[in-house]
């Protein structure tokens, strides 16, 4: 349940992250709203997580994933560049997120 409840927490967060975006600044009504909810669920989400997980693995993949989808959605949205160093890097930190959790299984 911990992992269900991980990858909402990502999708409040990105959703927050995004609408940090639209808000230009926090001067249009709707996005600024928007981070408010999306932060606040994702945050609130987090800290049921932690409840039953490592932060280590966690907040790795909360922040490997977060960060991905906030690349991808800025590319769809916003019509951000997503070159391929952007996709690299990307792919490297979910790598380590991968490695982290396998650590924190195995110890």
């Amino acid at each position: 349940m911990a992992w269900v409840l991980l990858i909402f927490a990502i999708g409040a967060e990105v959703f927050g992250t995004l609408s940090l975006k639209a808000s230009d600044g926090f001067s249009r009504l709707w996005p600024s709203l928007g981070v408010i909810v999306g932060y606040g669920v994702a945050f609130t989400l987090l800290a049921f997580v932690l409840k039953s997980m490592g932060v280590g693995p966690a907040y790795a993949t909360w922040a490997a994933l977060g960060t991905a989808g906030a690349a991808v959605g800025g590319w769809l949205i916003f019509g951000e560049r997503l070159t391929w160093i952007t996709i690299t890097g990307i792919v490297v930190v979910v790598v380590g997120v991968v490695i982290i959790t396998l650590g924190e299984t195995r110890a």
